[in-house]
Parts: structure tokens; sequence; C-alpha cells
């Protein structure tokens, strides 16, 4: 399976965004992640969804959305030309035996220690899906109490822009 991110610049009006994801729940269509936030004009918003399927599946949801009322544009995202960031909170334990090991990997991984207290440490990370992953693997066996995805947020490299 291959993962596809696709950019939907839409108008920025109530029920929108239930018709986009209406259209994968009526296709059988599973989303990885979706996130959406207006741009820098008031009328419109931006989601970017990510999913993962076959090039098939990924023509027909590409197509589906297209037709959409409110749909301005459709964009399937090419991943060596895209810069994709993500941010996530994660509550790790905080104890005498791992505490080391959880600031010494806050630091490699250029996340932040948002909240501290003497059970937990809550920490910051953004960037790629895939260092969001790394750290995470790392601190499951230090125990992970909680924590929360924003999903993916893109845009393409060099001059060419979506809304325009």
């Amino acid at each position: 399976m291959t993962k596809f991110t696709i950019a939907v610049y839409v108008e920025n009006k109530y029920g929108v965004l239930a018709r986009v994801s209406g259209l994968f729940m009526r296709r059988g269509f599973n989303i990885d992640s979706l996130t959406v936030g207006q741009t820098d004009d008031p009328e419109y918003s931006r989601i970017t969804i990510t999913l993962s399927g076959d090039d098939y599946a990924c023509e027909q949801v590409i197509n589906q959305l297209k037709k959409l009322v409110n749909v301005k544009r459709v964009k399937l995202l090419d991943g060596g030309n895209t810069v994709e960031r993500e941010l996530m909170i994660l509550k790790v334990n905080n104890t005498p035996e791992n505490r080391n090991e959880v600031m010494a990997a806050t630091q490699i991984y250029r996340a932040k220690i948002v909240d501290y207290t003497t059970d937990t440490f809550c920490v910051e990370v953004t960037g790629e899906p895939r260092k969001i992953d790394a750290f995470i693997e790392l601190m499951r066996p230090l125990g992970i109490q909680e924590m929360c995805r924003t999903g993916v947020v893109a845009l393409e490299r060099g001059a060419s822009i979506m809304g325009k």
C-alpha cells in the first residue's frame, strides 16, 4: 500500500468538511489523517488528507472530491516535492530510571518538554510523520500514558500555489 497526501482547497462554509469526510465513508476509504484550517484568504480553507491505498483508489478519491460542491481545487501532492509536518504532544512516565533518557531523547529530536510533574513529562514534538513515529517507538518502553497527534499539514515546495 502506498501513502498519499491530498490537498483540497474549499470554500470556508458550513458543512463542507462533513461532505468531504462523508465521501470517504460512502466509498469505504479510510482516512489516515485529516487536518483543516483557514487559509490566508478567510473565504477559503485548506484540507490536507493522508490515506493509504493503491493508485486506483487514490484516483477515485480525487475524482469524487472534484465533484463536491464548494470544492475549488484538489491536488495530489508529490512526496518528493512536498514539505510535510505534524505536531504531537505525548505524556510519558517520569521516573528516576527513565528521566535522563527522556530528556536526552527530547534534545536529540529537537522536542520540548512543555509540562513536568513528579509523575509525568509532556513532550511536544514537531516534524515529519516518520520523525514522530520514531519518537513514539523510543518512548514506548518508557511508559507512554497518553498522546495526541494533529495530523499532517503539507505544502508543495517552490512557486506552486494551491489557491491561486
